[in-house]
């Protein structure tokens, strides 16, 4: 009687799965026969011709960007540009660069490349490529103009300060290095850079970056993941296998469903896990990047020091689509060794009205132990074991580090200023009311949400006779209290307007070189490895 029970009791259960599962694709099913229909009759009955892939696309895009940015779907051209920035190898002439409607604008060249080769500069136009003017042409059809096999050849005009010239060049294989640069700091400490987690290169480079610093005398590191915004998994492991011994757990990830949840365990004999090592992290680092400095921290086996991460703990995963589209969705969160989860933003509980997502570090933030006994907390990124203290950034820099404003002023004060030191260059207090009277005066890129909104309401006055004064006054004001509010952070912008510069004038390898000898996290770092006794309190390994 008692197992007739259960087996009835069961029999519910499953009825109630397969019931729950068949509502759920009768819904499904139900949306997208909703969407067919309403794009054949909109295509039929539409005043204007519709372009069917961008509406699909920017109807799924749409729909995806309401659950987390990084779930994201990628159409064929989509799927490639994805493909190269994972693997880091493509071809092309060497730079990086944004579109706007004159064509497109350099804003980085890479050194030894063909655009470096044919004397390009940041801050070039290119307005036309092999007889083809890009005037108004959209950002898909852009982004193939300076793309091909290497040695394809491209014959370009470009606009430089309101002069045209003529510049001819041949695509080249562009490998992007994830470890830009690397080198010792002095006769024991090395310093390694990784910008970026691509798929097999990265564990390489860095591998290959401390044996070739090893041979040079190096027994304590500096290991500098600022601004990195993460990538491979897999590499994130590996390199975290770097330090510490084989068979380690470095990071679960736990999902929805059996098959997105795993533990990732250390699988080689690693490089070195007695040496010294501080990791860098700031506001930037992301990721690959918090997996390989929470495991470190959690391990006991380096000093984090810096800002604290940006706190995303989800973890991604490609689909195949059909016609040769891709689904990037986020499958599952991920653990470090003692079970913290560091993810910032709760995109589950986003407020429907104010489109508002909380943070998780604002609420109840849990407490964990490494291996040493030490106690560290879950939620919003990685906490430094030593905080590099800068301001915290207000909403009107934060508009201002997305805009193009910096980078304009870079390459305008390069043009005016003759000589640019590569490794004495400091960008000052004084030097920072040049960049206020240029904000003034000349950027028209960095625009607040304040000033939009009121040029959008002078613009809709049909009657403006007697208040241009008025407007002109009010306009004033609100861009002087946009440069009050930035420069509250101004400790945030002399470094990030000085790295701009040195980039500009002397590549990234001339940036880092003056980083190397200038950068007060780096001396931080450098002091307290110096400091034996204080390393070994901060790790209680003593």
């Amino acid at each position: 009687m008692k197992n007739r029970k259960v087996l009835f009791l069961g029999s519910i259960v499953i009825i109630g799965i397969l019931f729950s599962f068949q509502s759920r694709f009768f819904e499904i099913a139900k949306q997208i026969e909703i969407y067919n229909n309403l794009f054949k009759i909109l295509n039929i009955n539409y005043i204007d011709e519709i372009n069917p892939g961008d509406v699909t696309d920017k109807a799924i895009k749409n729909t995806l960007k309401s659950l987390d940015p990084y779930t994201n779907f990628y159409n064929e051209q989509d799927v490639e540009d994805a493909r190269i920035r994972r693997e880091g190898e493509y071809g092309g002439i060497g730079v990086t660069s944004y579109y706007t409607k004159k064509g497109i604008v350099l804003s980085e060249i890479y050194k030894g490349f063909s655009a470096d080769k044919a004397a390009l500069k940041a801050g070039d136009i290119i307005i036309n490529v092999n007889g083809q003017d890009l005037k108004n042409l959209e950002r898909s059809q852009l982004s193939q103009v300076l793309k091909g096999t290497p040695n394809k050849e491209l014959i370009l005009k470009v606009n430089r300060k309101g002069e045209n010239i003529n510049v001819k060049l041949k695509l080249d294989k562009i490998i992007v290095n994830p470890v830009p640069f690397y080198d010792m700091i002095d006769k024991e400490t090395g310093y390694v850079v990784l910008t970026q987690f691509t798929s097999q290169k990265a564990t390489e480079e860095v591998a290959k970056a401390i044996k070739k610093l090893k041979e040079k005398g190096m027994d304590k590191l500096v290991f500098d993941l600022r601004s990195n915004p993460g990538g491979s998994l897999f590499d994130a492991v590996n390199i975290t296998n770097l330090f510490i011994p084989k068979g380690k757990k470095v990071v679960d990830t736990r999902g929805k469903i059996k098959k997105n949840s795993r533990t990732y365990k250390t699988n080689r004999e690693p490089l070195d896990v007695e040496m010294p090592v501080v990791v860098l992290i700031d506001d930037r680092s992301a990721s690959a990047s918090e997996i390989v400095s929470g495991a470190l921290q959690d391990y006991d086996r380096a000093v984090v020091m810096g800002e604290r991460s940006f706190g995303k703990g989800l973890v991604q995963r490609y689909f195949k689509l059909n016609y040769g589209t891709q689904m990037k969705a986020t499958i599952s969160k991920y653990y470090t060794p003692s079970g913290r989860c560091i993810q910032e933003l709760d995109y589950a509980n986003r407020d429907s009205k104010t489109g508002k997502v909380p943070k998780f570090s604002e609420g109840v933030v849990n407490k964990f132990t490494t291996q040493n006994g030490r106690i560290v907390y879950d939620g919003g990124g990685v906490t430094p074991d030593i905080k590099i203290k800068y301001s915290e950034k207000n909403k009107t820099t934060k508009a201002l580090l997305k805009s193009r404003a910096i980078f304009n002023f870079a390459t305008d004060y390069i043009q005016k200023e003759t000589a640019v030191d590569s490794l004495n260059f400091s960008f000052d207090s004084q030097k920072f009311n040049t960049f206020k009277t240029y904000l003034y005066s000349t950027d028209t890129s960095f625009v607040t949400k304040e000033e939009k909104m009121f040029k959008r309401a002078y613009k809709t006055l049909k009657n403006k006779i007697g208040i241009q004064k008025d407007y002109d006054n009010i306009l004033k004001k609100l861009q002087q209290q946009k440069v009050t509010e930035i420069t509250k952070n101004k400790d945030v912008l002399l470094a990030k307007i000085e790295k701009e510069i040195l980039k500009l004038s002397y590549y990234k390898e001339g940036m880092y070189k003056h980083q190397l000898k200038n950068d007060k996290t780096i001396k931080q770092a450098v002091s307290l490895l110096k400091n034996k006794n204080r390393y070994n309190k901060i790790l209680k390994t003593e």
